[in-house]
């Protein structure tokens, strides 16, 4: 029993650990009467996995699916994947933790302010069957006056922030990184929640 309860005390720490959030400015309190975000998302200089740079990253994994005549498909799934599966992800996970009250969209015209989120790195996971690994995303939420971009009353980073699907089944990547946004949203109403009680 002793050995349970350290090895779950363990893999607790593991799960904490690798989920940092840092505020780089600002205060969650000051979102506190905020009712909606208009939402903007960055992938400008995005690192992916061990690659200096995203093109390196796409050169690296297309030559390797040359041969089978999928590296097209590969980039071209890559890129949309962000609007078709990482955003929409995002926005549902954020959503869905305030019942209406605070909502977050794309283009939300009565928005007042921004949330920009910029993904600084990617790492995209596998899954072979018997092995697999999470993906992973570092991110920065900054909100900032739609009127006054300059006032940024909210710079929050995230590391390692986990994506996977449940019971294995995240074959895909792009699948398994949107799994990540979700959680990042989550994590971030969670914090915006428990600050504005």
């Amino acid at each position: 029993m002793r050995k349970i309860v350290i090895i779950a005390l363990l893999l607790l720490s593991g799960v904490m650990i690798a989920q940092n959030k840092r505020i780089l400015s600002g205060d969650f309190k000051n979102l506190k009467g905020i009712t909606g975000f208009n939402l903007v998302f960055d992938y400008t200089n995005l690192k992916v996995d061990k690659f200096e740079t995203e093109e390196a990253f796409l050169e690296d994994k297309m030559k390797k699916r040359e041969a089978k005549g999928t590296a097209e498909d590969f980039k071209k799934s890559w890129f949309l994947d962000r609007e078709e599966r990482y955003e929409p992800k995002f926005i549902e996970s954020f959503n869905k933790r305030f019942d209406g009250k605070i909502k977050a969209d794309k283009n939300l015209s009565s928005a007042k302010y921004t949330a920009k989120i910029q993904t600084l790195w990617i790492y995209p996971g596998y899954n072979v069957g018997v092995v697999r690994q999470p993906s992973k995303l570092n991110a920065i939420i900054k909100i900032f006056e739609i009127e006054n971009p300059d006032n940024v009353i909210l710079s929050v980073g995230y590391e390692k922030v986990l994506g996977d699907g449940a019971a294995g089944f995240d074959y895909n990547s792009g699948y398994r990184i949107s799994e990540a946004y979700a959680k990042l949203a989550k994590e971030f109403a969670r914090e915006m929640k428990k600050a504005n009680k």
